[in-house]
């Protein structure tokens, strides 16, 4: 099966008792057993649960995967993979251009527990795999990277990330996150990574109407530790949130052209505007990767990020004027989002970083929906003569 049909399919089968052709939601907590150990297949909702499962089963196929687990949120399924794959003194290894909630997860969080988190800022693979000792259990990155726009070559990182620690006799995992890109834009198991991630809040459900998260191996082995972790610590989604993904994630393949058309359209306009000192997008010719772009991913995406000459004060009056643009945090929903990362998502990124990593405070990023794109352009250009 192709893409789109997986994501309407897997596990999607017509309900064996009334035939209903979508199935039900088992919004139940336990399962009754005909004898002690003597099931079928479920015993408890927080070890199993068949909303989740058939969920699980379609975000595997779409991602090209053997296996997969869901988690209550984006971060849930961060702080498992952490958790299943590294101890005190182990090492983690990162592209610093990341989501803010992931920095202080890593510093503020498992720092306290003696993991050591190791960034670079470059985007050379080399540099990555540079950082990788013997230590070293997971090499971590976004790509495209959140609100950069970065994006990293992961059949490169991969070969060199692997040669580094088979040489260092280590054991490392590449683990993807996903969100920005989605599988139907970007597969990166195929590309050599061990484990993607996602915040299913995003795009996977893409309504901003649930939380969830989602963590997919490329073989059943590789995600063990992390089945093993999601039911010993127990930070699963509710069947009602399953459900809900699960039906957002049916007309994927449909809203991500949409998202990333719409994007496009908008990048090209906002280019030729003066209030914007730059305009960065991964579908642009001035973009550093667009070539990778295009050998990796099958569009650019809906993420857009913009400068906006007159620093936090433009900034501020732009998002507080748009009317289709909801100031707003996440991103992914058919509704069209805008956020300004210093003050909203990277706010936990201490202000010398951030700026490091080119988080100024004129810097907003745009989730483009699913809207008009005529009208999207019409409420950015309004919001434009009110500055």
């Amino acid at each position: 099966m192709k893409f789109a049909t997986k994501a309407i399919h897997v596990g999607q089968h017509a309900d064996p008792t009334t035939g209903a052709t979508v199935p039900p939601i088992y919004q139940t907590s336990t399962y009754t057993q005909e004898a002690p150990g003597k099931h079928k297949g479920f015993e408890y909702s927080r070890t199993n649960n068949p909303t989740r499962q058939a969920l699980e089963q379609c975000l595997a196929a779409i991602e090209g995967a053997q296996a997969a687990a869901c988690f209550a949120s984006g971060l849930a399924a961060t702080n498992t993979v952490i958790q299943a794959l590294l101890s005190a003194g182990d090492s983690f290894v990162a592209y610093g251009d990341m989501y803010g909630g992931t920095y202080r997860l890593l510093e503020n969080v498992f720092g306290r527990w003696g993991l050591a988190a190791r960034y670079t800022e470059s985007t050379d693979p080399g540099a990555l795999a540079e950082l990788v000792d013997a230590t070293t259990k997971v090499v971590w990155l976004e790509t495209p990277t959140n609100p950069m726009l970065r994006l990293l070559d992961i059949r490169a990182v991969a070969q060199a990330v692997h040669e580094k620690s088979a040489k260092a006799g280590g054991d490392v995992r590449l683990v993807v996150d996903n969100t920005f890109a989605t599988p139907a834009l970007q597969q990166p198991l195929a590309l050599g990574a061990d484990l993607v991630v996602h915040s299913a809040s995003k795009y996977l459900a893409g309504h901003c109407d649930v939380i969830g998260g989602a963590v997919v191996g490329r073989t059943a082995d590789v995600l063990a530790p992390v089945r093993f972790a999601q039911n010993a610590a127990g930070g699963i989604p509710g069947p009602f949130d399953c459900f809900l993904t699960q039906r957002g994630v049916k007309t994927l393949a449909l809203r991500m052209q949409a998202h990333s058309d719409n994007a496009t359209r908008i990048a090209r306009w906002a280019a030729q505007r003066a209030e914007f000192d730059s305009v960065i997008y991964p579908g642009l010719d001035t973009h550093p990767d667009c070539e990778l772009c295009k050998r990796q991913m099958r569009r650019p995406g809906g993420m857009l990020t913009l400068i906006l000459n007159g620093g936090l004060d433009a900034a501020s009056a732009f998002m507080s004027s748009t009317k289709l643009f909801s100031c707003a945090e996440s991103l992914g929903g058919v509704e069209s989002l805008a956020n300004h990362p210093a003050i909203m998502t990277h706010a936990a990124v201490p202000r010398q970083r951030r700026e490091q990593l080119g988080i100024v405070d004129g810097l907003v990023r745009l989730s483009v929906g699913i809207e008009d794109v005529d009208d999207l352009i019409a409420d950015i250009e309004q919001a434009l003569a009110s500055l």
